[in-house]
């Protein structure tokens, strides 16, 4: 996906800043709104008039912005310290530094490596173990998960996605946000289904939720759980 273009636009009154992203995984043009702002996501075959396409849709994308501006509000205090607690597949683990050859996660505790936090840092430290600990279980669960499906994927991406959770390229790329490490078990296996059963169902056609619905019978709870909690997934202001 293309760098973002920032942009701004008036609004029903209100000044709106939003980016423009152009995707070769879009099949139509769309408007995202979440915490981290407006953005208008364009598929590479299409001409698509972003401003247009936000005008069209004003109240709606005021209406979404205003609760997204009030969640920003309730964005955890991040502390890069030892003692700091951070939350790990839906538990809160404390942060340890000690002697030991690697960083781990252990009886809900971070045991991060002294050597690593002195050649980096802290906060550098504990997001590698988030992304080793993230390739570790999106594997495992989309091993399993394809198998259950019928499905074959290529390979997984842990990405750094501001926007997103999850994707699924045509060739077979499962593209997963290592911040969902930070959320319950449940909701990662929900990413990992939604993204898989786009190899079966491009579109999220009522095929598409039926096999959603069939491997993840609870998918519309965890689906707002991850809209209501996202906030909470957030890592460090940098997020923002």
């Amino acid at each position: 996906m293309a760098k973002a273009q920032r942009r701004e636009i008036e609004l029903l009154g209100e000044s709106v800043e939003f980016d423009v992203r152009h995707s070769s995984e879009a099949s139509e043009p769309r408007i995202d709104v979440d915490i981290h702002g407006v953005t208008v996501v364009v598929p590479d075959s299409e001409e698509v008039r972003p401003a247009e396409l936000l005008s069209e849709n004003a109240a709606w994308v005021i209406e979404k912005k205003r609760r997204y501006d009030g969640y920003r509000e309730e964005v955890p205090e991040r502390d890069f310290e030892e003692g700091a607690v951070f939350p790990y597949l839906g538990d809160d683990c404390e942060v340890v530094v000690e002697r030991r050859p690697s960083s781990s996660v252990v009886n809900g505790y971070f045991r991060l490596a002294e050597y690593h936090i002195e050649e980096t840092s802290l906060k550098r430290a504990l997001e590698t173990l988030y992304r080793r600990k993230a390739r570790e279980r999106f594997e495992k669960r989309a091993d399993y998960f394809a198998e259950e499906m019928g499905v074959e994927f290529e390979q997984i991406e842990v990405r750094n996605q501001r926007t997103k959770w999850g994707s699924c390229s045509t060739t077979g790329t499962l593209g997963l946000n290592w911040r969902l490490m930070m959320a319950p078990p449940e909701i990662v296996d929900y990413i990992v289904i939604h993204e898989l059963a786009h190899l079966r169902e491009p579109n999220h056609t009522d095929s598409f939720w039926s096999l959603v619905a069939e491997h993840d019978p609870k998918y519309e709870e965890h689906a707002r759980w991850l809209k209501e909690n996202s906030v909470k997934l957030i890592f460090s202001d940098e997020d923002l």
